[in-house]
């Protein structure tokens, strides 16, 4: 058997120590790295962008402005560019479905980046997820597409102008509401001429010391008023602040509601008159009658409807009363010759 050879220490320790060097090198070169981290550290999100202007792999990728991650690729997807990204496990839950990825630089001439924001409230991605994209606000992308937006904007009002609409194109191209205008324009300095005059109500207002002071004092007295009402003197300020009033109302308001529902139960005379079907055939059968007799006494049947129409039997009747009075007042004037009283003893 060939003799086993024995490894010293001596041709072990170069090995080693080239082991510990390239380890040291390693751990050297993420600490330089700053915010990279180790990629047990990391996680991956995509986001795609129709423009990356420039982007590389190894850009920076910043959360709220600070470093977060790195760019890893930068490739064609359809007509987009897709780019993949890592960033520290420890930003996981302030990137969600609520943030967003745009293209920003390190400085106003610098090389591009990616800038995310915060989307407090929303739910963490998924490793290898979209971050939805946009157009950074402060980019020339954006002001560019603001200021095409503005131009489309003041291009449909110019239109509208020189087509009359709304009032600013009635004002340019309809003459009448010109003219409208001018002469409001006109009455309007008329009346600010009167005023400065003196002239009118508002004018003397404005000039005559006595009506401002009389004016004055008439609010001055409506004030004093209304501070009496709410400190509930006065009968209407005790009908506003009293509280025994304000219950009486309620416990007025309360009866009428039981009276009132009483009546449409059929409770009571009244309550009767108004539910009960028969009592209310019973008074218009005898309202009936009523008509019926008023109708005999002018068309003069019966004896009242002669009384009424029969100037004769008027006459007669009124003959008699006046011979009935004639003989009572004969009567008190001499008894004795109607009175003839015999007394006559057997």
């Amino acid at each position: 058997m060939p003799r086993t050879r024995s490894i010293a220490w001596s041709q072990l320790k170069v090995g080693v120590l080239g082991i510990v060097a390239v380890l040291l090198v390693i751990v050297v070169i993420f600490a330089v790295g700053g915010e990279g981290g180790f990629w047990w550290q990391r996680y991956p999100l995509k986001a795609s962008f129709p423009d990356v202007k420039g982007l590389k792999p190894g850009a920076v990728v910043r959360l709220s402005g600070k470093e977060v991650g790195t760019v890893r690729s930068v490739e064609f997807v359809g007509n987009q560019i897709e780019v993949g990204f890592e960033l520290l496990t420890e930003v996981r839950p302030l990137v969600t479905d609520r943030s967003s990825a745009t293209i920003g630089s390190l400085s106003l001439l610098g090389e591009p980046i990616i800038d995310l924001t915060a989307g407090a409230g929303g739910a963490p991605l998924a490793d290898w997820a979209y971050v939805p994209s946009a157009v950074a606000p402060n980019s020339f992308e954006g002001l560019t597409a603001t200021a095409s937006s503005s131009l489309r904007q003041m291009d449909a009002l110019l239109a509208d102008v020189r087509a009359g609409r709304g009032t600013l194109g009635r004002l340019v191209t309809d003459d009448a509401l010109y003219t409208e205008l001018q002469t409001f324009v006109t009455s309007a300095s008329a009346v600010t001429r009167a005023m400065n005059e003196g002239q009118g109500t508002i004018g003397g207002l404005l000039r005559d010391r006595k009506a401002y002071d009389a004016l004055k004092a008439s609010l001055e007295n409506l004030q004093a008023v209304t501070a009496r009402i709410n400190n509930g003197q006065g009968a209407l300020g005790r009908f506003l602040n009293d509280e025994a009033l304000g219950k009486s109302i309620s416990g007025a308001v309360s009866n009428a509601e039981l009276i009132t529902g009483r009546l449409s139960k059929g409770e009571g005379t009244a309550g009767k008159l108004l539910t009960d079907q028969q009592l209310y055939d019973r008074l218009n059968s005898m309202a009936n009658r009523v008509d019926q007799v008023v109708a005999g006494l002018e068309s003069g049947r019966g004896t009242a409807g002669q009384l009424l129409h029969d100037r004769q039997l008027y006459e007669n009747m009124n003959r008699a009363v006046l011979e009935v009075r004639e003989l009572i007042g004969e009567v008190r004037k001499d008894p004795r010759k109607y009175l003839n009283v015999r007394v006559s003893i057997f």
